[in-house]
């Protein structure tokens, strides 16, 4: 053989010998090599640029300050937020779906909106199902969110949203406890007894500007928009109701839902209803209450600790938020949450690769760490611990908010709308001493998982003549018996019983 020949040879054979040294001078290392490697690679990966609409709740987020800064850097991602103020949401979130110029990812506070489930129907999202399987690879999204979080969203058996996982217990019936006191007013215990001190209450001079100018109860529309659930769930509004046919009747149209709008008519006669409810935004409203101009109010309850602080700012030192046990007529006015209605869709202009990694994401914001960090920041910059509890600083309070919760599905807490994060533990333990009851007593309403294209049809056409209805039976422009026979008129369209047939169809198959 010549030299040319065997050259080839040699080169190969020298080549194999290199490797075989080589390898054999890392035997040992070969895992901490590896597990480096994997770090380098992580270290060095680009963020995942999400594009996302999400709703305001407070002052519009600097996504440089330390908070966001370290949310994008935990779950390697580059937030494009489209902030949008929560009084505004529902309004710009159909427009948004009627333009079909849809970003990356809608987080949305209502996952059964009627423009949203047309928006799924119509191919606007993508089906998670196949993608997330039996959820082996997203045990945090199995595991930690709320029970039958993805049984109750599906539509036509799919799953088209990530849930915004919250804790059952959330709305709270407020009263300034304070004020009960001042007036020697006991605290109330039925729904009556609450009219009643609405009216003393109202009827006084509580923060002592020597004039009887203070409001009892408000709210953003109040039975339209906020606190209505809690009142009803005192009537029995939340427990299923059928027709002669045996459908089930649309909560806000069946008989005891009636009778709470009788019971809102009369605290306005007693002067009991702020006049002005009708016409009063939900901003409005909660500026009402945090000046000390208003009595009782109907909102999440870890509010309580804020607003009271926000009181006492305003000139009312002892101000104390009270969340009420109210005994209804018929059970307690208590309204419970499927855990979280709010959703995470993603565009089906989004491609497959980038919606696996956007899963991912979740999956990570899911987490018991993530979870923390959305509640309370990071430790010597947001919080610091007392007692053993992570209490907010003001720097805290300013960026870790209900805002901040918006961007990701989060573990749920069982008091997590209860505690106030800037509270201390005596604060919440007392907090969670005047609810820790409301799981066992509360209703949930069941159509805040059921859902009709029949009704949505219907109602689309009919719901603002409701709640003009609505409005005009307690401001006294119709009598009672006059908007009965409106309710009658519309539970008797054949539309309406063919919905509410197809509402038992599901109740049955689906509920808890």
């Amino acid at each position: 053989m010549n030299v040319v020949k065997r050259l080839p040879v040699l080169i190969m054979i020298l080549t194999t010998i290199t490797c075989m040294t080589a390898c054999s001078s890392n035997v040992g290392n070969t895992q901490s090599n590896s597990k480096g490697t994997e770090n380098a690679v992580n270290s060095t990966k680009e963020p995942l640029s999400i594009q996302m609409f999400a709703g305001l709740y407070n002052e519009v987020p600097e996504m440089t300050d330390a908070f966001w800064t370290e949310w994008q850097k935990r779950t390697n991602t580059k937030l494009n937020m489209e902030w949008v103020p929560s009084g505004d949401l529902d309004t710009k979130l159909d427009l948004l779906l009627a333009s079909a110029q849809l970003p990356e990812v809608l987080s949305v506070p209502d996952f059964k909106r009627p423009s949203l489930i047309g928006a799924i129907k119509s191919g606007a999202f993508w089906d998670l199902t196949p993608l997330l399987g039996d959820f082996s690879k997203y045990p945090n999204l199995k595991n930690n969110v709320s029970l039958n979080a993805f049984k109750y969203r599906t539509v036509n058996g799919k799953i088209y949203s990530l849930p915004g996982s919250r804790s059952a217990i959330d709305p709270g019936i407020k009263i300034r406890q304070d004020w009960l006191k001042k007036l020697n007013i006991p605290v109330p215990t039925t729904l009556d007894e609450y009219a009643d001190a609405l009216v003393k209450i109202s009827q006084g001079d509580p923060d002592g500007n020597g004039r009887a100018d203070t409001l009892g109860l408000i709210g953003g529309g109040v039975i339209i928009s906020d606190g209505d659930a809690s009142f009803a769930s005192g009537f029995g509004a939340m427990n299923p109701t059928y027709n002669n046919e045996g459908g089930l009747i649309y909560t806000n149209l069946n008989p005891q839902y009636t009778d709470t709008i009788a019971y809102f008519r009369k605290l306005y006669q007693s002067g009991a209803l702020s006049k002005e409810f009708a016409v009063t935004k939900r901003t409005q409203a909660q500026d009402l209450f945090t000046t000390g101009r208003a009595a009782s109010y109907t909102r999440s309850i870890w509010w309580d600790k804020e607003w009271e602080d926000l009181i006492k700012k305003n000139g009312q030192p002892e101000a104390k938020i009270l969340n009420l046990t109210l005994k209804g007529p018929k059970a307690y006015a208590v309204n419970l949450t499927i855990g979280g209605t709010g959703s995470f869709l993603i565009s089906k202009k989004v491609p497959e690769a980038k919606v696996i990694q956007l899963l991912d994401y979740f999956e990570k914001t899911a987490s018991n760490e993530m979870t923390d960090l959305a509640y309370y920041g990071i430790e010597g910059v947001h919080h610091t611990v007392i007692d053993g509890q992570k209490v907010l600083n003001e720097k805290g309070v300013k960026e870790v908010n209900t805002t901040s919760k918006n961007a990701g599905v989060l573990a749920t807490m069982k008091w997590g709308k209860v505690i106030s994060a800037s509270g201390d533990k005596a604060y919440n333990d007392a907090k969670i001493a005047e609810v820790k009851n409301f799981d066992e007593i509360g209703s949930v309403d069941p159509f805040n998982y059921l859902n009709s294209d029949t009704w949505n049809e219907l109602w689309a056409k009919r719901q603002d003549e409701w709640k003009s209805m609505v409005t005009k039976a307690i401001v006294g422009q119709i009598t009672m018996e006059e908007y009965q026979k409106y309710v009658d008129t519309i539970n008797n369209l054949p539309e309406a019983k063919k919905a509410y047939a197809e509402f038992a169809t599901q109740y049955k198959a689906i509920k808890p």
